[in-house]
């Protein structure tokens, strides 16, 4: 009988925005096992992106890999394409990512295969994609408000012209990113500078984790139903609920990852709860080192080793 190689630690795997033209290169050249799953991301995907894939994480060009319908898989494939590299075949204890990440969390955790995995991710993607090009909408980063304050400001802006404005990443304590209308962000940016906080608006296809998303939440949902998915053999934790999955439940599996794309992604309670639950050795995946710098506001006693680079362990 076959038996499960387990990686006794806590593994967090990024979202979208980690992406950067070069990513996975250096994974890549040296590691066989790497460059077999950009080799399989490219059989999968062939040229429905318009390049393969690893030539877009490889070589850009960056307006190409900053399109949601690549970035989400190629920051998928990254992520996957690392963990291999480091721990071959073994899943994670404990998994957790950041709204794109989760797929990976849950593809690491056997829930699904990773060719599955990164066709629901690129159909994702797409569809997302989609959705913000119907709909005049954008993100702002606010800095100094905390969850509540940034709701309120929402509800105010919402209540006085009408439209979408919601909280739609809790990252870090001080650290919200709000989504909806573009009209209803640009009044954010002027009330945040009223109130002595830092907004930035992001360069992004449109206002992800909000009603505008609706659209892609219900077509994902009837790719998602005619996928193969199977419980995690291992534990996830969801964005939607800050807690594990349920055990077992592979219909709210199912649900929590389409609500996940029109929810916040409760990432501050969610680390919070994971450093509460006991969660240690914690390890951040490639692309980038977003996940490490979130870690260091949420819980400073929480050190996580970032793999961004194969050369290059630093810990936070």
């Amino acid at each position: 009988m076959h038996t499960m190689s387990i990686f006794d630690g806590t593994v967090l795997c990024p979202g979208q925005g980690a992406q950067v033209v070069g990513m996975g290169l250096a994974w890549n050249d040296t590691s066989q096992a790497a460059k077999a799953v950009f080799a399989e991301a490219d059989e999968v995907l062939g040229d429905s992106l318009g390049a393969p894939l690893s030539t877009l994480c490889f070589s850009g060009p960056a307006e190409e890999l900053n399109k949601t319908n690549v970035s989400q898989p190629a920051i998928y494939t990254c992520s996957v394409a690392c963990w291999r590299a480091l721990h071959g075949d073994a899943r994670p204890a404990v998994a957790a990512g950041l709204s794109l990440g989760e797929w990976t969390a849950l593809h690491l955790a056997g829930a699904f295969s990773f060719a599955d995995g990164l066709k629901l991710v690129a159909t994702r993607g797409s569809l997302m994609q989609s959705a913000a090009e119907a709909c005049n909408g954008g993100m702002v980063a606010l800095m100094g408000p905390d969850e509540s304050e940034a709701e309120a400001m929402c509800r105010e802006i919402v209540d006085a012209q009408g439209g979408v404005l919601v909280p739609a990443n809790l990252n870090a304590p001080g650290q919200v990113v709000i989504s909806g209308d573009v009209t209803a962000c640009d009044r954010a940016v002027e009330l945040s500078a009223e109130r002595g906080w830092r907004a930035t608006p992001l360069t992004v296809a449109g206002a992800f984790h909000s009603a505008h998303m609706t659209p892609a939440a219900e077509s994902m949902a009837e790719v998602l139903a005619g996928t193969h998915i199977t419980s995690p053999m291992t534990e996830v934790w969801s964005n939607v609920t800050a807690a594990a999955y349920p055990v077992d439940d592979v219909d709210a599996l199912r649900e929590l990852l389409v609500a996940q794309i029109t929810s916040p992604v409760r990432w501050s309670a969610q680390m919070a709860a994971m450093v509460a639950a006991g969660k240690t050795g914690w390890t951040e995946l490639a692309p980038g080192k977003v996940l490490r710098g979130l870690m260091r506001r949420i819980d400073r006693g929480a050190k996580v080793v970032n793999h961004d680079q194969p050369d290059t362990t630093t810990t936070a």
